[in-house]
């Protein structure tokens, strides 16, 4: 979710309870000057070994209170871009059926930032927070997790990169790469050996298991829908395995010159290493009389978790999503009220076609579920590539109201 995961990214450190999990933080007395200064001289060093990047500036560290952090949650929300994404991103996920209709989505966030948050780097100060009263065995891999943020930062401009509106499957490869890179450095910096993590008995499976585990503990995540939980996993679980990938392939060193540009490139490393595959940008040209009010895309990363939703059956949702190459949703006012159009473009044929099937099981049983609602799904190629269309408007509106001719794709 757009607007919603950039605080996120930068407020809860998931992956520290993996770290806890594999290795024992000794209890050792303060040194030098300023809160944690101990913990920050030694993982400093540790960390530009391990990225190979040096620090710029002196990493800052203050503390804050509960009610400060509160604050901050608060005061991203309210930015008028962080308003119009959640609002707009809200409301879609709505209509799609993957949060319910009588979810407060902004006040869900709060809540849940406020029950996990240890620490976080705000890139528009430059500095690393540790929240007051925060668990001791966490605070040396939060500090960890998020220097390597401050560092990133200082090689990349993260603030400007987590504000991409309009294109959420970009923002949240980015994303996955800075979260991803933090969990795997941490994981060395701890460790000794990153790919220790990854040799553990039951591999890289086990760590999910420990991070998913550690999570679900926490009765707010717990409770929060489906589409919340995965794309808050997401950047960490996936981004940490497209890191290890990328220091395979290049011998090291950092992708931030070389950005992936969507949750493709992140789940098949074929995408990026191999054969680069950039997505299909689309875009629609509404008739008369329909008015769009928010556009955005999902990805093939939640177009797998929304399949998910529906049909409960993981190999089939990876299989469906797997030849994504595009897609784009528009949200727009009719005079019976606000319906959604969705359309997706795909690799081939076989792969449209076996998406649409999976997308009308789906779209009937949402039928099912709201029936105030007309919902149609439809398939045809445009300038020679597969193309599938959802469309869900109130009931009594026109079925043709949005058809393929209102798409595009970008040569």
């Amino acid at each position: 979710m757009t607007s919603l995961r950039r605080t996120i990214v930068f407020g809860v450190t998931l992956a520290s309870s993996l770290t806890l999990a594999m290795s024992a933080c000794r209890e050792r007395p303060n040194a030098g000057e300023g809160p944690y200064a101990d913990v920050v001289a030694r993982a400093v060093p540790t960390i530009e070994r391990v990225t190979g990047l040096k620090f710029k500036t002196p990493p800052k560290l203050e503390t804050r209170s509960k009610a400060q952090v509160r604050e901050f949650v608060l005061s991203q929300f309210n930015a008028p871009a962080a308003q119009h994404q959640l609002v707009g991103s809200e409301a879609a996920y709505k209509l799609l059926g993957l949060i319910p209709d009588t979810l407060d989505l902004r006040r869900l966030l709060v809540d849940l930032l406020e029950e996990q948050v240890v620490g976080f780097y705000d890139p528009k100060t430059n500095v690393l927070y540790v929240v007051d009263g925060a668990p001791k065995d966490m605070i040396e891999v939060t500090i960890t997790h998020e220097l390597v943020h401050a560092l990133q930062d200082q090689y990349v401009n993260l603030d400007s990169v987590q504000r991409v509106e309009g294109n959420n499957d970009r923002q949240s490869a980015a994303q996955a790469v800075f979260e991803g890179q933090a969990v795997y450095e941490q994981l060395e910096a701890a460790l000794g050996n990153s790919a220790i993590a990854f040799n553990l008995p039951g591999g890289w499976e086990r760590a999910r298991e420990i991070i998913r585990n550690s999570q679900s503990s926490m009765p707010v995540y717990a409770s929060a829908p489906l589409i919340i939980q995965e794309t808050l996993l997401f950047p960490y679980l996936s981004g940490a395995e497209f890191v290890r990938n990328y220091k395979q392939n290049t011998h090291g060193g950092v992708p931030f010159g070389d950005m992936p540009v969507s949750t493709e490139q992140i789940l098949h490393p074929s995408a990026y290493f191999t054969k680069r595959d950039a997505p299909t940008p689309i875009s629609f040209v509404p008739p008369a009389g329909v008015k769009p009010v928010y556009d955005n895309n999902l990805g093939e990363f939640e177009t797998r978790v929304l399949l998910y939703s529906y049909l409960h059956n993981q190999d089939d949702a990876t299989r469906g999503a797997a030849g994504w190459d595009g897609d784009r949703y528009v949200m727009f006012d009719t005079p019976a009220g606000r319906g959604i159009a969705w359309a997706s473009v795909w690799d081939t044929r076989e792969d449209a076609a076996d998406f649409y099937s999976l997308l009308q099981r789906a779209a009937t049983d949402r039928a099912r579920e709201k029936p105030g609602r007309s919902l149609h799904v439809t398939t045809d190629e445009i300038d020679g590539r597969p193309v599938v269309l959802y469309v869900d408007v109130p009931a009594g509106t026109r079925p043709d109201l949005i058809t393929l001719s209102a798409v595009r794709l970008a040569k």
